[in-house]
């Protein structure tokens, strides 16, 4: 369960990628945010779980390729644990083809290696909080790889087809990488109030996150 996110708040980070230089950058970055610590790494995907039972961080941000079993074994085994962290996939701009597993299975969002600090400091936020990185720079290559050559799928447009006018707004931005403020904004609505119409979106289109929910939207054809 995703925790509530106060001021006094530390948000607890394990990192976990091959490259000792990619870890060093994003540590530095995450950790000139007074309200995040990295509790731990990883520089394969064996020990991964093991590190996340021990120091129970609130977001994995996890290499989507390693050398020593790769992103989507060591994402199946955090997503078995019995309270699951949140769990980003570090990529490159190259979509991969490992990034519809990593959906199916349950992660909440990609993140370029690359991403610029202030960027990669609110996603980790944002993950926290229980929302997903759906960066506007990669959520279109994202959802077009794994769209299935088919714009708009009639699976999809049947799942969309149960929202409310109101949800479909919803799962409309939520695809286009909104977070709930962003979202309440947007439509003029308390962030409590998107909250529940999230949860209620999720539920009808038995989608286990916000990255799912943006590509059934995607095939239904809600967005570009």
């Amino acid at each position: 369960m995703a925790p509530t996110v106060g001021e006094a708040f530390v948000i607890k980070v394990l990192l976990a990628d091959d490259e000792d230089l990619v870890r060093s950058g994003l540590r530095t970055i995450l950790t000139s945010a007074g309200d995040i610590e990295v509790v731990a790494e990883c520089d394969d995907g064996v020990h991964v779980a093991d590190a996340a039972r021990q120091h129970r961080p609130h977001v994995v941000l996890l290499d989507i390729r390693m050398r020593s079993a790769d992103g989507i074994v060591a994402l199946r085994k955090l997503r078995a644990l019995p309270e699951p962290p949140v769990v980003a996939m570090l990529t490159t701009f190259d979509v991969d083809e490992y990034v519809q597993e990593a959906l199916r299975i349950g992660a909440s969002g990609f993140l370029l290696k690359d991403t610029e600090p202030e960027v990669l400091i609110k996603a980790v936020r944002d993950l926290a909080r229980g929302g997903a990185v759906l960066d506007p720079k990669v959520a279109a290559r994202v959802l077009s790889a794994v769209a299935d050559g088919e714009r708009a799928a009639e699976p999809a447009r049947r799942l969309l087809a149960s929202l409310s006018d109101r949800e479909r707004e919803v799962v409309a931005l939520i695809g286009q990488g909104l977070s709930n403020a962003e979202i309440g904004s947007a439509l003029h609505l308390s962030e409590a109030t998107v909250k529940g119409y999230v949860s209620a979106v999720l539920g009808k289109i038995g989608a286990v996150n916000r990255v799912q929910a943006a590509l059934v939207a995607y095939r239904g054809g809600l967005i570009a």
